[in-house]
């Protein structure tokens, strides 16, 4: 392997443990991993597909961990879980046919909204613990609010972890902890759903698919680890952010 090829898998690695740390805690880790991948010349698209199998595989790492914390609500699996499938499913079919240019227009203006609501009132994403919970019966809304978050997560990928935490804190009235645990139990289902889309559609190169997927493991379990031990206060601040880096990172890269 040629030595700029060694140092841009090792960049690839890097983005990786800070991706896998950044979504378990917060969102948002896609924005380091698409242009690591887009370094090693993949076409958008095509890296678009490839970090789906990290996707996946810190989201597994990362929920059986928040799991054996007791931080993840298991009663809630089905009714969050099933409408997001169902969007992710229709984005991710979306995504593959849609031009490159697409994608950067739609992530923008959704971290843009994100990072105001987070500005202006940053306990509609994250609540406070006591608050405590509501289910799907008691705001049946939030099946639309967990498709819609299904539907951009399939499309683009990056950022959606601050859309789902929206939707389990601002609908659902999830703390931080419990929210993240749920997100990444959205984020492995529909993953899934959407690498398989994108590998039928030949975009996915599946090399640096399982070295980003390594390196985001390490990252996950590192992210877990701390989210667990964290305030609320503290996880707010990180949220916050991660969005503002993610909105300036993508309004620098245009």
């Amino acid at each position: 392997m040629e030595p700029e090829a060694i140092v841009l898998h090792g960049v690839v690695i890097v983005a990786g443990i800070a991706a896998g740390f950044i979504n378990t805690v917060a969102g948002g880790g896609s924005l380091l991993t698409l242009p690591a991948l887009m370094l090693l010349g993949l076409p958008a698209g095509v890296a678009n597909g490839t970090n789906r199998l990290a996707v996946v595989a810190q989201s597994v790492s990362g929920v059986l961990l928040y799991r054996k914390a007791g931080k993840l609500s298991s009663e809630a699996l089905a009714p969050v879980v099933i409408p997001t499938v169902l969007g992710a499913g229709c984005g991710a079919f979306a995504a593959s046919r849609a031009p490159d240019w697409l994608l950067e227009p739609v992530l923008l203006s959704t971290m843009v909204v994100m990072a105001l609501v987070m500005l202006v009132k940053p306990t509609l994403v994250a609540p406070d613990e006591e608050l405590g919970a509501l289910t799907w019966r008691e705001r049946p809304v939030a099946l639309f609010g967990m498709f819609g978050a299904g539907l951009y997560g399939g499309f683009v990928q990056a950022g959606v972890g601050f859309v789902l935490l929206g939707v389990l804190g601002g609908l659902l009235r999830y703390d931080l902890v419990r929210a993240n645990a749920l997100k990444l139990v959205c984020t492995g289902v529909f993953g899934i759903v959407a690498l398989s889309i994108f590998a039928a559609a030949a975009q996915v190169e599946w090399i640096p698919a399982a070295t980003l997927a390594a390196a985001t493991i390490v990252g996950s379990q590192l992210g877990v680890r701390f989210a667990v031990k964290a305030s609320p206060r503290v996880l707010r601040v990180i949220v916050l952010a991660t969005v503002v880096v993610s909105v300036i990172a993508i309004v620098l890269r245009r």
